[in-house]
């Protein structure tokens, strides 16, 4: 028996093998929807497999797509995978997802592995200050998206969120509720500044000064994970203790959260909190945190959109820094501050 081959699906389309080509390949972007319709009926007539193997070498691709994590454990990390993944299996692709926890070593590796696989693209929560790596897949012309993360000396497509306005507008909350001890929990910056906590404490410092608020070093209150608890036990203990405090991402204020049950301190009787990153545990705690949110799923659903116009050689050659505004979700965890009432 014949194998079938595109051109008989074309025949019986009434259609030219291009134009099955790009059914096959999911571009229907000037493609009539009868057109489409037609050229299904057919090959689920005719049972027509395309060989995708076949496909695939012909085009140089792998159908497959490789993002880098900087850590999992984010929410926004999570949210913007589940994003690139259901778009990119969309278009036929499939996704490689590595974790580097941090690790610039770890990232280094994965890059060389997933470059050795021929994957097709990477989407990079850059986790270092190693700009060579990134590089050499510039000079070489791979599709290359940062995500949340921007890397000195290194120009690509990258998208993450304004934090400075994100700080901003946690401190006009603040300051609506007649706040101005406001302190900032925050991850260390650490040797190698990771965007968005250098920008948050930046936005802080700012903010400050525009509210005309005092400047006080020891209500930057930076520290491990381990230590938050130590670090906040300090900060609430001082002779003038801050009034609201804002958790720069949703780790710090998950060891805020849990510090203040250990504590029996009650928000926002005893501290006004409001947290950056839109955490779901946020929501379903007793008083439900105010969030600054950072549109997570629509960073991912536009990281792969970009990387797929790489893949396909339709994008912009242009490095362009995407910014996402964030907003506010009010909960019940700010009040007034005691000495406004």
């Amino acid at each position: 028996m014949k194998k079938l081959t595109i051109e008989d699906v074309a025949q019986k389309a009434g259609v030219s093998k291009s134009t099955v080509s790009q059914f096959l390949n999911k571009r229907y972007k000037y493609m009539s929807e009868a057109t489409r319709k037609r050229i299904a009926e057919v090959i689920d007539e005719l049972d027509y497999q395309p060989n995708g193997l076949a496909r695939s070498l012909k085009r140089n691709r792998t159908n497959t797509v490789g993002v880098i994590v900087g850590d999992i454990n984010y929410s926004l990390s999570i949210q913007c995978i589940r994003a690139i993944e259901n778009e990119l299996q969309l278009s036929g692709n499939q996704v490689i997802i590595c974790n580097a926890d941090e690790n610039t070593e770890k990232e280094a590796k994965y890059i060389e592995t997933l470059m050795a696989r021929q994957v097709d693209g990477l989407v990079i929560f850059p986790t270092g200050d190693t700009p060579f790596l990134y590089h050499r897949l510039i000079e070489q012309k791979y599709p290359l998206v940062f995500m949340d993360r921007l890397v000195e000396g290194v120009a690509t497509q990258s998208l993450l969120l304004d934090n400075e306005m994100a700080v901003r507008t946690a401190f006009r909350e603040f300051i609506r509720y007649g706040h101005e001890r406001i302190a900032l929990l925050t991850l260390p910056v650490g040797g190698y500044a990771i965007t968005p906590r250098k920008e948050r404490i930046s936005g802080y410092k700012k903010a400050v000064e525009e509210a005309g608020h005092q400047w006080r070093d020891d209500y930057v209150c930076s520290a491990s994970r381990e230590d938050m608890a130590e670090a906040l036990e300090r900060l609430l203990s001082l002779p003038e203790p801050p009034t609201a405090l804002l958790a720069a991402n949703d780790i710090a204020l998950a060891e805020m959260l849990k510090y203040a049950n250990r504590r029996a301190l009650s928000i926002p009787r005893d501290l006004s909190v409001i947290g950056i990153d839109d955490a779901e545990f946020a929501a379903i705690y007793n008083p439900a945190i105010t969030t600054i949110r950072q549109p997570a799923y629509e960073m991912g659903l536009q990281a792969a959109k970009i990387i797929l116009s790489g893949i396909e050689d339709t994008g912009s050659t242009v490095p362009i820094t995407y910014r996402f505004t964030p907003s506010l979700q009010p909960g019940n965890s700010v009040q007034a501050a005691p000495d406004s009432q």
